[in-house]
């Protein structure tokens, strides 16, 4: 596989990873601007603009968007998270060209029109409503505003409300999207069977139309912890206990996600053997560590009946204690092993391949070497992961998220006692 990058004059990053034996490709663009880089009164626009973008252009109406990409048996979405947007296309190697101009058309010509708008806006408030029928979604959601309170951007639901989406005009759409879609802000990533001067060739002649102005950073992110306790009139309890994680760049970021596999990471994790196989609390039980650019959370998600939810969270406060204590080299090499075939597998899919390259350009300023990465595994220690744990769970306020049958849950005071957090977090 070879990674070829160029940079045209406004800024926009071409990148590919060429895939010689492969008859298709994944392509797509790639945005520094999600749900963190609205302003109160944008709450869910990002997500929404994402939505327009496939509702017609000066050249494609919506129907002509979906069948010009489906005559060809290509796929085309998008997606936004909390810190970008991405618009991609899967095709055969002949149509790269092709998809690459119909994602041009959707940034650069789409018309918002009106019409469209009032009928996409209901499509999105069912979409809130069905994340709110879905406890399993909707704890998420909550865990995120509840560890980073205060209206920070970053701790609100990238969906929006309903006063917000229905609120919205097609000139805010436009304004928000003339704001945040800059050069500097955008990667054009392929992988597979696509031609890196070819590409590059099109987007000069095309992608160069965006502005070359370096738009200004999301507002700081700050980690409160918090509680969010929703009782409800469910079958079975949804909960994330969760903690202050690490940022992509700081050096625990890979030791956290190590954390995050010996505990949580599979069948043969720490949680997974003592609260499901052992104990028979739940269906299933993970851990998991989000790296944003300025912060982070480590959680654990797990779902049980009422009547043992005080002992799966006894359960899980024993095994972060122990973290701190009793990691062995053992479960240290087979994290590094989940992560290492997590990472070569990827290599062998042309949408992941995309995503992931596009991802660290935008985080780091350029591809990251899955060799590089590995160098920064395995030069952790036991005695590191260890420390990080004992900082983790015993210096940081927790959060608490849980929706449901969930009335006899512990509460944070309870688990800030039981972790033994320093009395000047615990009166925070």
């Amino acid at each position: 596989m070879s990674v070829n990058i160029t940079k045209l004059k406004n800024g926009l990053t071409v990148v590919t990873d060429s895939m010689p034996h492969l008859e298709s490709a994944a392509l797509g663009v790639w945005i520094k601007s999600g749900s963190r880089n609205e302003t109160q009164d944008q709450h869910g626009i990002a997500h929404l603009l994402e939505h327009m973008a496939f509702k017609g252009t000066k050249n494609r109406t919506a129907l002509q968007i979906a069948e010009e990409i489906e005559n060809v048996g290509g796929e085309l979405n998008a997606a936004t998270s909390i810190e970008t947007t991405a618009y991609y296309a899967r095709v055969l190697k002949p149509e790269v060209g092709h998809a690459a101009d119909i994602l041009y058309d959707i940034l650069a010509n789409s018309t918002f029109d009106e019409n469209e708008l009032t009928r996409e806006k209901h499509v999105i408030l069912q979409e809130i409503g069905a994340s709110l029928d879905s406890p399993d979604d909707l704890v998420f959601d909550n865990f995120q505003s509840a560890a980073f309170t205060g209206s920070q951007p970053i701790g609100r639901p990238i969906l929006g409300t309903p006063d917000t989406v229905e609120g919205f005009s097609t000139n805010q759409i436009r304004e928000y999207l003339d704001a945040h879609y800059h050069g500097p802000n955008m990667v054009l990533s392929a992988a597979g069977a696509v031609d890196h001067d070819a590409l590059v060739k099109q987007a000069e002649g095309t992608y160069s139309n965006f502005a070359n102005t370096i738009t200004q950073d999301a507002s700081p992110a700050t980690y409160t912890g918090g509680e969010a306790i929703l009782e409800d009139d469910f079958q079975e309890a949804q909960v994330v206990l969760g903690f202050e994680g690490r940022a992509y760049h700081v050096k625990d970021f890979y030791a956290s996600q190590l954390l995050a596999t010996i505990l949580g990471g599979g069948m043969s994790s720490r949680l997974f053997q003592e609260v499901r196989e052992k104990h028979g609390l739940c269906y299933s039980i993970s851990s998991f560590h989000w790296g944003f650019s300025d912060s982070g959370v480590f959680g654990i998600h797990a779902a049980t009946g009422p009547e043992d939810l005080q002992e799966l969270i006894s359960l899980i406060l024993k095994e972060l204690q122990r973290s701190s204590e009793d990691i062995i080299q053992e479960e240290l090499d087979r994290a590094r092993a989940q992560i290492r075939s997590g990472l070569l597998m990827s290599m062998e899919s042309p949408a992941a391949r995309a995503g992931q390259i596009a991802r660290q350009i935008l985080l780091f300023g350029r591809p990251i070497p899955n060799d590089e990465l590995m160098e920064r595994l395995d030069a952790l220690s036991v005695e590191r992961v260890r420390d990080l744990a004992g900082r983790i769970f015993h210096e940081s306020t927790p959060t608490l998220a849980a929706i449901g049958p969930v009335k006899d849950i512990p509460r944070l005071s309870d688990i800030k006692q039981s972790l033994g957090i320093k009395q000047s977090l615990a009166a925070e």
